[in-house]
């Protein structure tokens, strides 16, 4: 299937399988694709629970996709070019794998692995596969966010820089977010234990095997917060200046944590925590003595919220040194809708994203020098 783009050439609408039906594919990702109908037809969805295909189903526009209850039937059909996995972090790696075996590009919500077991298997499979990986990091695909990169590389010498993702429970922005999403518990006992002993695994395997940390219920909880929340910003952090020499300390107490990290000639401070109070307060800021660069996201489940860069710089005038302060928003497109033309043009143009599983490793680098530190 193609439409006109331009009134030029056909365009390929790429059919989409969905794996996965909770809270992010009801808010975010079946709208989105649903409003790139000009890139996206949405043709098969899957999930653990019948009640969410019903829901889901109906939420799709362009008429009915087929159903299952099985991935690997959604992986397999003829009817999907490419699929979305945004399930639990427990299928992640064995489905994208399956996908890459049939040689079909993948979006995988983050994280796409909980240890370097399954992510070495995963870089391991693309190797022979004509279809290629795509990790969710959306804030990295923000259109503010590419200039604040650009502006930070401009800069003689950093300072400092401040990172914070404090927020509100998703629950205050979901409601709010005129979706209407629905949570049903009409999961099989044995999927659900299986779900949760698979995870389980993976994260110990991560702590006790790779990190040669001890597994107790804290340094897991802080685990899962790292690879769910934190890996937002540790990404968008690397792709801006890179992994930290080392970790300076870290203080890794509910419901707000926090790290110090050494840079060469500067140290980045990272605050994060999960609060009652409903707000989004998540930016990056890098400092230097003559410019500010900061850049502010908002909650991603209201759709139209502006992602902003704001530039703080001393200037030369006539009267002597002077100040300046600009907010750049050059678009209201939101992260969800960009990262996802991302993804159409890395899978018809068999090219590789930046939020690759080889850039995805790069997460757990800097997760193991962090528990290590706190832990070891």
């Amino acid at each position: 299937m193609s439409e006109v783009a331009n009134g030029s050439k056909p365009r390929k609408v790429l059919r989409v399988g969905i794996i996965g039906l909770g809270e992010l594919a009801q808010v975010s990702h079946i709208l989105v694709l649903n409003s790139l109908s000009n890139h996206f037809e949405i043709t098969y969805i899957c999930d653990v629970s019948q009640q969410a295909i019903d829901l889901c189903a109906k939420k799709v526009a362009g008429g009915l996709p087929k159903t299952t209850l099985s991935p690997e039937e959604l992986i397999a059909a003829p009817e999907t070019d490419v699929v979305v996995i945004c399930n639990v972090n427990a299928f992640h790696p064995a489905q994208a794998i399956l996908a890459l075996q049939h040689n079909k590009y993948v979006f995988v919500e983050k994280p796409l692995a909980l240890n370097y077991r399954d992510l070495d298997a995963i870089i391991a499979a693309e190797q022979t596969s004509e279809g290629r990986v795509f990790v969710g990091y959306q804030r990295r695909y923000a259109a503010s966010f590419l200039d604040a990169v650009k502006e930070v590389q401009g800069i003689k010498k950093i300072d400092y820089i401040r990172v914070r993702d404090i927020i509100g429970q998703n629950r205050s922005f979901v409601d709010q977010s005129g979706t209407f999403p629905e949570k049903y518990t009409d999961y099989p006992k044995q999927a659900t234990a299986e779900m949760r002993s698979i995870e389980e695994e993976m994260v110990k395997t991560a702590l006790v095997g790779e990190f040669g940390v001890e597994a107790t219920p804290e340094s897991m909880t802080i685990f899962r917060l790292f690879t769910g929340l934190g890996v937002h910003d540790f990404s968008a952090l690397r792709e801006m200046i890179g992994l930290p020499s080392r970790v300076v300390g870290a203080s890794l107490g509910l419901p707000i944590w926090n790290v110090l990290f050494q840079y060469e000639g500067f140290p980045v401070m990272y605050e994060s925590g999960i609060i009652d109070v409903p707000r989004f307060d998540a930016h990056l800021e890098v400092y230097s003595r003559e410019k500010i660069v900061r850049i502010d996201y908002d909650t991603p489940y209201v759709k139209g919220l502006p992602v902003t860069m704001t530039i703080r710089e001393r200037i030369e005038s006539a009267q002597g040194d002077g100040y300046q302060e600009r907010m750049v928003r050059k678009t209201y497109e939101d992260p969800f809708t960009l990262e996802f033309l991302d993804f159409y043009s890395c899978a018809t143009k068999k090219t590789s994203p930046k939020t690759s599983a080889v850039d995805a490793r790069e997460d757990l680098d800097l997760i193991k020098m962090i528990m290590q530190n706190a832990y070891s």
